[in-house]
């Protein structure tokens, strides 16, 4: 194709990995970071993107992701969407950005690909990562990604247990700032004077008890990142100061004269619509528009039930339980419930089954009841019984467990009732951890 060169030029003054390519998909130009990022060949002229970066025939809006070029296609402009890849190291997140190249008569040659890798999540069970892998989920990471790209006041909005904190660190660590502090300053039940001398700190004699000189946590967080975490619960009384400081980012210990600055970016989170607060007369206005210059929407679980069941394997793996593992029914009951509780939530359940299963499977029987009797999966339950698989070993299981509950009468009477031998009654009980009670 013409401008080969000119093309060529372009793709390798990028630092980020880059590929030109033409409406059909195929690649004509690459640079040294692409080629090293994924694990299949480049032929210049011939490989298709979807061919590299996924391992398919097919475009990716073919397997329900959203296709950038087809979004620059038809509006002549740039568009972005967060994809799963198939790279040198696994699966990974990446952040595209598509861009029309136009010759000099103003018409649309190709397009411009550049990839930012997404270190801070995964679609696998990772340590100190977020995983997931749903359309909600995807969406937050764009968020993420392009605040991390700027120091914009960033708001983290969304039910308590959502993960804030996980995604404030992963907005400092995608961030310029990552080798520095990140400081999380819990804003629920701090005093006036507790308020002051944490953030600020203090001098030795500035009240009864200060012996020693203390660096506050704005100062201990100079060129990183600070994360007020619940800053809805702040009394109206300190929001001013703490508006102040946001403004010139100055202040002074408690007890200094002199006066101190600290460079610091600023994410806050809260599961309170601030809004309603301010419209109440409870949250200062201008507090408010000073740190909501980046609102991020951290869904619920019961809107991400397509990532629960690698969630649950997650938190199992990095639980003391990890040689244990889900039924595909047990994984299947855990989806529909509605998690009121969130991420905290699931983390006690996954911790909760495990300790009743009795054997390496935790079956649905093992789950609390909380999950087993809850209404939504109960409903859930009823429409999908017409669809559902399950498996034979789970039926039993949870067969043979009711029959326990029940039961009255001597082991000997259910081996006939049920048709089998009383040792293979006896191994089926012990195969699920199940008993029988004593017969009065």
């Amino acid at each position: 194709m013409k401008n080969t060169t000119v093309v060529q030029s372009m793709i390798n003054a990028i630092d980020k990995p880059a590929i030109f390519i033409t409406p059909d998909y195929v690649i004509h130009a690459v640079n040294e970071a692409y080629l090293e990022t994924y694990d299949t060949e480049v032929t210049l002229g011939q490989s298709r993107c979807h061919q590299i970066s996924h391992h398919s025939n097919e475009p990716c809006d073919k397997h329900g992701e959203q296709c950038p070029l087809q979004q620059c296609q038809n509006t002549a402009r740039a568009a972005n969407a967060v994809h799963i890849h198939n790279t040198t190291d696994g699966k990974s997140y990446c952040d595209i950005l598509m861009k029309p190249i136009k010759d000099d008569n103003g018409k649309i040659m190709g397009f411009l690909e550049i990839l930012d890798a997404i270190d801070y999540a995964s679609t696998e069970s990772k340590k100190d990562t977020m995983i997931g892998q749903s359309a909600p989920f995807k969406q937050m990471l764009n968020k993420i990604n392009r605040a991390s790209q700027s120091n914009i006041a960033v708001l983290l909005q969304g039910e308590t247990g959502a993960g804030k904190e996980l995604v404030a660190k992963a907005v400092h660590a995608a961030s310029d700032r990552n080798d520095k502090p990140f400081v999380v300053i819990e804003c629920t039940g701090l005093s006036e004077s507790l308020f002051e001398s944490e953030l600020f700190g203090y001098e030795k004699g500035a009240f009864t008890g200060a012996t020693t000189t203390k660096k506050g946590l704005i100062e201990i967080a100079h060129g990183g990142t600070v994360f007020f975490d619940e800053i809805g619960d702040i009394p109206m009384n300190m929001q001013v100061k703490l508006l102040r400081l946001l403004e010139t980012q100055c202040y002074r210990a408690v007890g200094g004269l002199k006066q101190k600055r600290s460079d610091f970016r600023l994410v806050s989170a809260s599961h309170k619509n601030l809004l309603d607060l301010v419209e109440k007369g409870e949250f200062r206005r201008d507090l408010y528009y000073r740190i909501a210059g980046f609102p991020i929407y951290l869904p619920s679980l019961r809107e991400r039930q397509e990532d629960i069941p690698v969630l649950a394997n997650h938190f199992i793996r990095l639980s003391e339980y990890k040689h244990k593992k889900f039924s595909n029914n047990a994984l299947t009951l855990l989806s529909q419930y509605p998690f009121p509780g969130n991420i905290r939530e699931l983390k006690n359940i996954i911790e909760q089954s495990a300790l009743i299963a009795n054997e390496d499977i935790i079956h649905r029987s093992d789950l609390p009841e909380s999950i087993t009797y809850s209404k939504t999966t109960t409903v859930n339950q009823a429409q999908a019984v017409d669809t559902a698989v399950i498996s034979l070993d789970d039926v039993e299981a949870e067969y043979l467990s009711k029959v326990c509950q029940q039961y009255q009468g001597s082991p000997a009477e259910l081996a006939i009732m049920l048709n089998v031998s009383v040792r293979t009654l006896y191994r089926k009980l012990q195969r699920y951890g199940l008993k029988l009670p004593v017969a009065n």
